[in-house]
């Protein structure tokens, strides 16, 4: 300090500054004030091992980090983290320069895609260029600024490059403030220069001072509440679509207290399922192309749809097939999402919204007629889902479906489920009963696979007293497997069921259903000179984990019972029919087929898709 008046500051390297500042942001999660970011994943290299790793290793349980053996799945837990704590709190990502930067490209493509707040911290070239090219450095040729965690740009919603250690004073508070924005909420890359992060500064005390993010909630234009409000009072048969932002709203208890009170039928996207329990009265399952048959008929047949937290992907709205007739609202605090499909928008938040059409409708109710149609429906897709979930024959491979019924029987009402990508979600979107809140865990945004296991840790992480089950098919273990080897040394306990059908089942039935031929889908459509045979249950213990592998579903569920025993991340591997699907519910999906070939079966599916044949599946 050069004078009394002169605030006081520190001496700090960049990196030291970035990690107190990172550890002195406070949320209020269920009462209580806690760190906004629950820790740090980090894999050293040259990039980051001198400046970041030096600094959290000085913070300690301040800012705790954990070492993972993926850049990519590590990306992964800390998203799979934030988004089964609803949004509330996250985790930090740190990595070296080049491969392990753009390891993590993919995984912030899934949380931009998500709308869910990572901050990652990839390590960058030298600012001051003294020793270039360093080790991993891209030479562009044409732009000497250029590194390779320019990739990054596309896919955060706020991106910085650090390369003078003042400028973290600016650039962390802009990240900090897009992590925490209900409509902007996304991932934040700060790009950290090597030799900056072991700069020294002379930073302000007050810069790390605890400060406390409130949570924001944007009420509805009024103009836009009344129009939804005399909207719904001149529907006959309305349709509430569920999304992930009633849950990062929290505004469970509000919808739920609506559907009671209006008898307003509720449907349920990936993101939004087990929002409503699902044997509550007016939740119809899940809609579109994965929905129930419940769901989708009180769809096609609505006229009026109204969307509350959903950004109505192709999978919800069956490729803009499902209601065309209706009058479409959207209820969002993203404008973007708001306007799309030509909606008439109420920008707002969830909870406050659906608050305010509770008070709003007064004594309205949808018609008993109304009511007594969709518990029809209801009944009879139960029933569906009972058939289909039911076991078969012992020696026949058994359907994905069939594995799902022996899987929901043999866990307990507030396990959490975690899946993502190729033909499981589909299913689970159809059939799984959820029956706890955030008990649904299914990344289907990005459709990522490889999500599973690391988002399994991460969801352990945010609820370790829930026991975690994740479901994964082959394909998605062998692409990445290596955080099950994370989670028993953490202490972190997963059940993990591999479901294998020896390939890409799901692409393989989308690739005959277009016409194609088995492909270089399933491994023995595939050209190798030596058909594969994975031993799963063996791999999975040379990574620490019990494993073991059944045959049928009845031993499915004894296994199972043993894994829940266990007092370790255990594996539980069972074949499947790669072909068996479940026909009932679904919905169509746009699925350009060629115009021109020179198989029969090709041009067969060319003429159905041009008729819109798919269209006329599942109508009421």
């Amino acid at each position: 300090m050069s004078d009394t008046n002169t605030p006081p500051t520190i001496v700090l390297t960049a990196a030291q500054a970035t990690v107190r500042w990172l550890a002195a942001q406070q949320v209020v999660v269920d009462g209580a004030r806690v760190p906004y970011f629950a820790g740090a994943w980090a894999i050293f290299g040259h990039g980051n091992v001198a400046g970041l790793g030096e600094a959290l290793h000085a913070a300690g349980d301040a800012l705790p980090t954990w070492r993972a053996h993926n850049e990519q799945a590590m990306a992964h837990a800390a998203i799979a983290y934030a988004k089964q704590m609803r949004r509330r709190r996250a985790m930090v990502c740190t990595s070296s320069i080049g491969p392990g930067a753009t390891n993590m490209v993919t995984a912030a493509a899934l949380a931009h895609v998500n709308r869910l707040p990572v901050l990652l911290l990839p390590g960058d070239v030298y600012a001051g260029r003294r020793p270039d090219p360093v080790l991993q450095q891209l030479e562009s040729g044409i732009d000497g600024t250029a590194s390779v965690n320019d990739c990054f740009r596309p896919v955060s919603r706020y991106f910085d490059r650090i390369t003078r250690p003042e400028q973290i004073m600016d650039a962390l508070p802009r990240a900090m403030a897009v992590l925490r924005d209900p409509a902007l909420c996304g991932p934040a890359t700060l790009a950290f220069c090597q030799d900056v992060q072991a700069e020294a500064f002379d930073y302000p005390e007050s810069f790390f001072e605890p400060a406390l993010w409130p949570q924001r909630r944007q009420p509805a234009d009024a103009d836009e509440l009344q129009s939804l409000l005399d909207a719904v009072r001149g529907s006959r048969r309305p349709l509430l679509v569920c999304g992930g932002g009633v849950a990062y709203s929290g505004a469970e208890a509000a919808l739920s207290a609506l559907a009671n009170a209006t008898g307003l039928a509720v449907a349920e996207t990936q993101a939004g399922k087990g929002t409503l329990p699902w044997d509550h009265p007016r939740n119809l399952g899940a809609i579109g192309v994965t929905g129930s048959t419940a769901a989708n008929a009180v769809a096609h047949a609505a006229d009026l749809v109204v969307g509350i937290g959903t950004r109505l992907q192709d999978f919800t709205t069956g490729s803009r097939s499902l209601f065309p007739q209706a009058r479409l609202f959207q209820v969002n605090v993203q404008p973007q999402d708001a306007h799309k499909h030509g909606a008439a928008a109420v920008v707002g938040d969830a909870r406050l919204v659906l608050e305010a059409l509770r008070a709003g409708l007064g004594d309205w109710r949808v018609d008993d007629e109304v009511m007594q149609r969709d518990a029809a429906a209801i009944a009879t897709w139960n029933g569906e889902v009972d058939a289909a979930t039911a076991a078969g024959a012992d020696d026949a491979l058994p359907s994905d479906a069939q594995v799902l019924g022996a899987v929901q029987a043999a866990v307990a009402d507030d396990a959490i489920v975690v899946c993502a990508a190729g033909g499981l979600p589909g299913e689970l979107h159809k059939l799984w009963r959820t029956a706890s809140p955030r008990g649904y865990h299914v990344e289907y945004g990005y459709s990522c696979m490889g999500y599973e296991i690391a988002g399994g840790l991460g969801v352990k992480m945010a609820e370790p007293q829930r026991e975690v089950v994740v479901l994964v098919g082959d394909g998605s273990y062998l692409m990445m497997n290596s955080e099950l080897a994370t989670s028993v040394m953490l202490g972190l306990k997963l059940v993990v069921v591999v479901l294998d059908n020896r390939g890409f089942g799901c692409i393989d039935r989308l690739q005959r259903a277009t016409g194609g031929a088995g492909f270089n889908n399933l491994l023995d459509d595939a050209r190798h000179a030596r058909p594969a045979q994975v031993d799963f249950a063996a791999h999975a213990r040379s990574l620490g984990a019990l494993a073991e592998h059944v045959t049928g579903v009845a031993q499915l569920g004894e296994a199972l019972a043993r894994a829940r025993a266990a007092n370790r991340s255990s594996v539980v591997v069972i074949d499947t029919d790669p072909r068996r699907t479940t026909e009932a519910g679904g919905w169509w999906w746009d699925v350009a087929v060629p115009e021109v070939s020179n198989r029969t079966e090709v041009n067969i599916a060319r003429q159905a898709y041009e008729a819109g044949v798919p269209l006329k599946r599942n109508l009421p």
